[in-house]
């Protein structure tokens, strides 16, 4: 079986202007081939929400385990982790990104719980840059960084988000329930030498545990000349101790390090979740993320895959989608991006945090993915 193709010829000596009509026979078994060329070269629409929103950015979770148990996100207690089956192999990481990559996503921030205590990490990021994933970035507290930092700049990371929440020691070790504080310092500082400079490092200020850390914060962002930004405390804790008197908001965290230095406001994407200042005398800039108190649900142009398969359309979404039947089962590339398509259009207006009735997420944070 063969397909025929017409099309007009433009030969110069057609009195009608557009000449005899050419046949084109191409074999049946080329025929595939054919149309997946002419479907790849059709232009991708956006991956946008019903509510008009384009989602650009996926946060991808390798793994489950973490080698911090902090205060804010883990319980103390003992716990169990993911059978190793259930989490995504490597191939099934990558084959979803190029789909969603595919759809439009730009930007992939890769998270945990600890995306450095999985093995190959750094050969996933080099596959990542090799599909072709613009912005490439990682979340990680830092413990272990000093020493992977080469490899991971080698492997084409663009960026690095790193974990600090407290500069005293003592106060470190009680947050986060180890003894790395000098570890931590020197990922940072490894990570501010090359090329992933300037460094951003998060801090989650917590009501009675660090709160009054706001200005020493500020001054190591001036002193080693690198981003630091203050998070707002979610409920998202495994605890579930989380109250709103215990949040620290980004208001009066920008009241009282301009109070000190004089801030200027620096222009920003709409979809960026962070409010970005520097400081008007001197190096170093801040970054207030305010999920509590000032939302940005409006904007929002992330989604988020769980380390066991799951999309997340939301921090605080009551459900989970799971993708990794697909994978497992069979699915083509097209019946996958159709139900990623699905999911997309029912993403939440915004997270309802400061709604009546509001009820946590299922999962907690180190479950879901920063």
């Amino acid at each position: 079986m063969v397909l025929l193709l017409a099309g007009p010829s433009l030969s110069p000596k057609s009195k009608c202007g557009f000449g005899l009509f050419v046949f084109r026979v191409i074999p049946r078994a080329h025929c595939a081939e054919f149309f997946g060329r002419a479907r790849a070269s059709k232009k991708q629409m956006p991956l946008t929400d019903k509510f008009g929103r384009q989602i650009t950015d996926l946060r991808v979770s390798v793994t489950d385990r973490c080698n911090f148990r902090c205060v804010y996100c883990r319980s103390a207690d003992p716990e169990k982790h993911m059978p190793a089956h259930n989490l995504l192999e490597w191939d099934e990481y990558e084959r979803l990104v190029r789909i969603f990559v595919g759809m439009g996503i730009r930007k992939v921030r890769v998270t945990g719980g600890e995306p450095l205590v999985r093995p190959g990490v750094e050969d996933f990021i080099a596959r990542l840059k090799a599909i072709g994933v613009q912005d490439l970035s990682m979340t990680t507290n830092g413990y272990l960084l000093a020493q992977r930092c080469e490899r991971l700049v080698a492997a084409g990371m663009d960026r690095i988000n790193i974990s600090l929440d407290s500069l005293e020691r003592e106060r470190f070790e009680r947050v986060t329930r180890t003894k790395t504080f000098d570890d931590v310092i020197a990922g940072i500082d490894a990570a501010q030498a090359s090329r992933l400079r300037p460094v951003k490092v998060n801090a989650v200020l917590v009501r009675g545990i660090n709160d009054d850390e706001v200005e020493a914060f500020a001054e190591f962002a001036r002193e080693r000349d690198l981003i630091m930004r203050f998070i707002e405390f979610m409920p998202l804790d495994a605890d579930h101790a989380w109250t709103r008197d215990m949040v620290v908001t980004a208001a009066e965290i920008h009241a009282r390090i301009s109070a000190r230095w004089p801030l200027v406001p620096i222009v920003h994407e709409r979809s960026e979740t962070a409010r970005k200042y520097r400081f008007a005398d001197g190096r170093g800039e801040i970054g207030l993320i305010a999920p509590v108190s000032q939302p940005f649900c409006g904007h929002c142009s992330r989604i988020r895959l769980t380390a066991d398969g799951k999309l997340r359309t939301c921090l605080f979404s009551k459900d989970d989608h799971d993708l990794r039947y697909l994978l497992r089962g069979g699915a083509t590339d097209r019946e996958i991006g159709d139900e990623i398509l699905r999911i997309v259009q029912h993403k939440e207006k915004g997270h309802r945090i400061n709604e009546p009735g509001f009820v946590p997420p299922s999962r907690t944070m180190v479950f879901i993915g920063g």
